[in-house]
């Protein structure tokens, strides 16, 4: 690394006795306060007006191509106009739906984590901030006495002997030639509204898989019902075949076969009674709270939650600004095309500006004397300063730093691509769940048609068997049907509320229940204030709440005030 310094030798005001002490400076300054101020007015008024070059890529968002509509626009129960998404599970009308959401963004612990990253990114601003301003390298002040050897070569009599005292700071501002900090700004502003999107995203599947979760426990319990009933009609049909055969005039065939379904519909209740308790389990977990406190929530077993009749689903291009992880691509983006000018900066020379002030005075003879007391190391006779420029170029660097931008611009190219692909799943996961949603309500109405005719035929059956008019197994195989066919009702209906939860969360719908509120607890927020000193960042300020307006590239301010 090339470093080179200008250094102009100034008389400094000493003590009698003391020898000059040299200073640094790029103008004549003759030691007076007045033209010193005048060169430090003189050298920033400099170090701004070249502070507005600034290397690497400016950021533009990536080019996507998506269709205009949906392949299921001429579905009858979809709708392409633009809908409120915000609290898309009131469309479910179900008291205890919207309080398991409610209580899972107020204290699931996946979101509090998330919450908490956004207020590290938001320090980590504040770091990349103050890097734009002058720094503090050294502030101390010392005491020492010293003695010279009287018989050394330093002539020393007397006054070899005497106190020493100091104090004073020293200072460096590299200038942002090159917009090497503005860049750090740049990407550092970038990240912040990347966690932010990541919160909103973590958010959108919060809220889509407490639903999700809801309708399966639901679902479950209606299995089990369903089971059960059948366990009812089961037990009947042996008591009939158990009476014929007591009677003579069946085999005990008809016996084994009607124990043999029973025992195989009651052995499927405790399968799903093991799915239903961790269902339940998993739904605790998302609302941060223990297990045993689920069942009180949810209350009674209760229906399948029914879909409304129509849906408003939006055009593809609406994606673009509603779905949280799309934008958390492109601030991902941003943020590393920024770095790129990071990078690039280190080609060119830093220019700095480099100063120390201090006071330092001395007492003769290890005694105070009329020439020099302690007091005067508070006089302006005792100020000592030193300031002028330095400039450091490493240009042997054997291609490491070109190295270096071609790394940052590879990432770049990654996190654009990444953007593009971000878009892509999010226009399939859309489509999947639309197709999924209308094909399950076709699948429904042919399996209720399923269940009537096979509960008729189970009538039919078992009335046949009573007169002697067929055999057992006709009563085996028709109930046996009925009662998966049931189960695959119950499922299906499940199924069709899952996958419109799942079109839901696909179209970004439910970050905005973030809005006009903290990321975090208040709780948490005051345990972190006992801890450390946070400023004004809690509560967060100055955030956008709609991540469609926060800048990014040419758009984000020049200069910040840092956070003292």
């Amino acid at each position: 690394m090339l470093s080179i310094s200008f250094y102009r030798k100034l008389p400094v005001n000493t003590s009698p006795g003391q020898s000059s002490r040299p200073g640094i400076s790029l103008f004549s300054v003759s030691g007076s306060a007045g033209k010193l101020c005048l060169s430090l007015v003189s050298m920033l008024t400099v170090a701004l007006l070249v502070s507005g070059c600034i290397v690497g890529p400016d950021f533009v968002k990536p080019d996507v191509d998506l269709e205009p509509e949906w392949i299921e626009k001429d579905a009858p129960t979809l709708k392409s106009e633009t809908a409120d998404f915000s609290e898309w599970w009131k469309v479910f009308n179900d008291p205890v739906l919207n309080n398991l959401i409610d209580t899972a963004y107020q204290q699931n612990l996946d979101l509090q984590i998330s919450g908490l990253r956004i207020f590290e990114a938001r320090a980590r601003l504040g770091v990349a901030v103050g890097l734009q301003y002058p720094q503090t390298q050294n502030f101390g002040a010392g005491a020492s006495a010293d003695q010279l050897s009287k018989n050394g070569a330093n002539e020393a009599h007397s006054d070899r002997f005497s106190y020493n005292y100091q104090m004073g700071f020293d200072a460096a501002w590299e200038l942002d030639f090159w917009g090497r900090f503005r860049r750090g700004v740049e990407s550092e502003s970038a990240s912040l509204y990347a966690t932010m999107a990541n919160y909103d995203d973590i958010l959108v599947s919060l809220t889509a898989e407490v639903a999700r979760t809801y309708v399966v426990i639901r679902t479950f319990e209606t299995r089990i019902e369903i089971a059960r009933e059948n366990v009812r009609l089961q037990t009947e049909s042996l008591r009939i075949a158990d009476l014929r055969y007591n009677d003579g005039v069946t085999t005990r065939l008809d016996v084994t076969q009607s124990k043999g379904l029973l025992k195989q519909t009651e052995a499927s209740i405790p399968r799903l009674e093991i799915s239903l308790r961790q269902a339940k389990n998993a739904l605790a977990v998302l609302l941060g709270i223990v297990p045993a406190d689920v069942q009180a929530m949810l209350g009674k077993p209760s229906l399948i939650p029914t879909a409304p009749a129509e849906v408003a689903v939006g055009i593809p291009a609406e994606l673009l600004r509603r779905r949280p992880d799309i934008r958390l691509a492109e601030f991902q983006a941003a943020s590393q095309s920024a770095k790129i000018g990071v990078a690039k900066s280190d080609l060119f020379p830093r220019f700095s500006l480099m100063g120390s002030i201090g006071l330092q005075a001395s007492e003769k003879g290890g005694v105070l004397s009329n020439d020099s007391h302690f007091s005067d190391l508070f006089s302006s006779d005792s100020i000592t300063y030193s300031v002028g420029p330095s400039v450091q170029w490493p240009f042997f660097n054997y291609g490491r730093l070109k190295n270096n931008i071609r790394m940052q611009d590879a990432r770049f190219q990654q996190y654009v691509i990444n953007y593009q692909n971000t878009v892509l799943q999010a226009a399939q996961e859309v489509e999947d769940a639309m197709v999924g949603f209308l094909r399950s309500q076709e699948e429904i109405v042919l399996i209720s048609e399923s269940v009537d005719n096979y509960k008729s035929s189970v009538d039919i059956s078992l009335l046949q068997y009573r007169e002697g008019e067929t055999s057992y197994q006709r009563v085996v195989d028709t109930q046996r049907v009925l009662t998966q066919q049931e189960d695959n009702l119950a499922s299906t209906t499940g199924s069709i509320a899952i996958n419109l939860i799942a079109m839901y969360k696909a179209l970004g719908g439910g970050w905005e229940l973030r809005l006009g509120k903290e990321f975090i607890p208040e709780q948490t927020m005051e345990e972190m204030r006992q801890r450390t000193d946070w400023g004004n960042l809690l509560p967060a300020e100055n955030l956008p709440d709609d991540l469609e307006s926060a800048p990014t590239g040419k758009e984000i301010p020049l200069f910040q005030m840092p956070d003292f």
